[in-house]
């Protein structure tokens, strides 16, 4: 028997269930999703599943389930079984899917707190810490920002000059899987029931802070490339492992570009310190880019804001209004096609 409250069940989702008008089958939660097969953890034991016909063709794409989510299904054989419902998501970790500009894809659920891994070597960019604190904040995910391999050894005050604006929204840990120490700090802070994503690019380290911090070997790590000193792309899925005595910790392919499916310009403010400036431009709707009497601006060419995060920002709420434009232009050709074929049935009806 597996105690599903390690995995983060609690009274909420039980009364979700019972709500679900399937309350009489079982539940469990996605460890590893396939495509559209995904395998499931219960009281009762581990299953693969699929999604029933409606599931899989009655939604769109984002809404299929993912590494997180909460299921009911029906059991069809000893290790099988058939996805019949979803409870409600939240608190998830989307991107842009690849080769969309209006489709974003969920890439964990119900997830408390997001591990920010960086490596401290040539491959560190403060441009993606800003880049993934965005998509979090929408979710209300903590971000937490862990720095590997700090046995490379790595310039100090250059790091903390670059994450300067970003260091008092959340917790910074410097680690190392050579320093026990500092692995003991992370397993510190996560708790029991909840559950942790792993986000970063490939070769960053982590399935091999997953692996340290679990204490053996659960996921696949890679070798060092000789060509470019750095860490081999291994995860090719996502996929959540248990911490004994603690939370769940979910593992993510590394990504190249994490794109922006935030249309909340107010969080992307906030979280590059422009909101400081804003209220004080002369307009109300300056939007900080050549207008006179911008704070922001004034605060660039001063010195006071640092221009590659100002450059960052405006970035960043570009990706953000053209994602929302694109999904509005998306609903709107949606809708029509609709009406379309209302018509056609109706013309039918008549004949």
């Amino acid at each position: 028997m597996h105690d599903l409250h390690l995995y983060g069940w609690n009274d909420e989702l039980f009364q979700q269930k019972q709500n679900s008008g399937y309350k009489e089958f079982i539940h469990g939660r996605i460890t590893v999703t396939h495509k559209t097969c995904y395998e499931v953890i219960s009281e009762t034991g581990h299953y693969s599943c699929e999604m029933t016909g409606n599931m899989l063709y009655g939604r769109d794409v984002s809404d299929y389930p993912c590494t997180g989510d909460w299921v009911i299904f029906q059991v069809t054989d000893t290790d099988k079984g058939i996805i019949l419902a979803m409870l409600p998501r939240k608190k998830t970790l989307y991107r842009l899917k690849s080769g969309s500009v209006s489709e974003r894809q969920a890439i964990a659920s119900h997830v408390d707190k997001a591990f920010i891994v960086q490596s401290l070597d040539n491959s560190f960019n403060v441009r993606r810490i800003e880049r993934f604190m965005l998509q979090l904040s929408s979710e209300s995910i903590q971000p937490i920002l862990i720095l590997t391999k700090t046995d490379l050894g790595f310039d100090a005050d250059e790091i903390n000059k670059a994450i300067k604006h970003l260091s008092h929204k959340m917790p910074v840990f410097y680690t190392s899987t050579q320093l026990p120490e500092s692995i003991d700090m992370l397993r510190e802070i996560i708790h029991t029931g909840e559950t942790v994503v792993f986000t970063g690019m490939s070769g960053v380290g982590k399935s091999t802070l997953i692996n340290a911090l679990c204490g053996r070997e659960l996921l696949q790590t890679g070798t060092i490339s000789d060509s470019t000193g750095k860490g081999k792309h291994t995860s090719t899925r996502r996929e959540m492992v248990l911490l004994p005595g603690s939370g769940v910790l979910i593992d993510t392919p590394g990504v190249k570009l994490f794109g922006v499916t935030n249309d909340n310009t107010d969080n992307l403010s906030e979280i590059l310190d422009i909101s400081v400036y804003e209220g004080k431009c002369r307009f109300k709707d300056c939007k900080h880019v050549n207008e006179k009497g911008c704070a922001v601006l004034e605060a660039v060419n001063t010195g006071e804001l640092d221009r590659g995060v100002y450059e960052s920002y405006l970035k960043l709420r570009r990706e953000a209004w053209h994602y929302t434009a694109s999904v509005h232009e998306k609903r709107k050709q949606e809708k029509l096609f609709s009406k379309i074929v209302d018509e056609v049935k109706k013309r039918k009806g008549n004949y």
